[in-house]
């Protein structure tokens, strides 16, 4: 046998001892990896892989944020009773983009809103956010100002507190009243600019009860501000009382 033949066999006897000793031998008893591509024949098909979800989670319904807020009052916005809870839950079910949350987000802004231009006179702005009868207290306070040719100047500095302490149905309308309390500073002047009420430079706390109303399902999204209601004894009546 030539020596070359010899050589080579001994080396690949070489390689295969190697590779034996480094990999192993199969013989039956090792233990199988399942194909991630083939579904178990011990699972349906449609069973969630494991460890992917350890919990289903599920979007809130408009009901479990009334109930969330009710159990965590957020930044000041609360529910304050369980009738107004309940009245809440009635809104959802008619209304199911009803969001307890958001709702009381624009209450606070419809608050500085009105509260602000009703001071600047800006009969536009409250013609869109108010119900006939509060614009028309409203217009009544601005045209006995402008009369006398005094001015208000009003700014709200802070929000502390939106709570709804109602909320009903009537039909298809739905009422939500909201207690707020606000600070804000506040002058009227006369015809000459002289401060006759008021401090500019003092932060006043401010408390104002309004009942905003909307009808349901309706292509128009605005809550309009159907009363306004004070009662306080410190209250600094900044705006007209729609019930007087």
């Amino acid at each position: 046998m030539p020596a070359d033949i010899i050589v080579y066999a001994l080396v690949a006897a070489g390689l295969i001892f190697w590779l034996r000793s480094v990999l192993g031998t199969r013989h039956g008893d090792e233990k199988q990896r399942p194909n991630p591509y083939m579904a178990s024949a011990e699972k349906p098909s449609d069973a969630p892989i494991e460890g992917l979800y350890t919990e289903l989670e599920l979007p809130e319904t408009p009901e479990d944020k009334v109930r969330e807020l009710v159990e965590n009052p957020v930044r000041g916005m609360r529910v304050d009773n369980k009738t107004a809870e309940n009245g809440l839950v009635d809104i959802t079910k008619i209304d199911r983009e009803f969001d307890v949350r958001v709702f009381l987000e624009a209450a606070q802004d419809a608050f500085a809103i009105i509260v602000e231009s009703f001071a600047e006179g800006d009969r536009e702005t409250l013609k869109d956010l108010l119900a006939p009868p509060v614009y028309a207290a409203f217009e009544g306070a601005i045209n006995v100002r402008e009369e006398k040719g005094e001015s208000v100047e009003t700014e709200i500095h802070a929000i502390k507190r939106a709570e709804i302490i109602e909320a009903w149905l009537d039909k298809k309308t739905a009422y939500i009243t909201v207690r707020f309390t606000a600070e804000e500073t506040s002058v009227t002047k006369d015809s000459e600019s002289n401060i006759i009420a008021g401090d500019a430079d003092r932060i006043s706390e401010m408390r104002d009860i309004w009942v905003f109303s909307r009808v349901l399902k309706s292509r128009d999204p605005r809550w309009l501000l159907q009363e306004t209601r004070g009662g306080f004894d410190d209250d600094n009546e900044l705006l007209p009382n729609s019930d007087d």
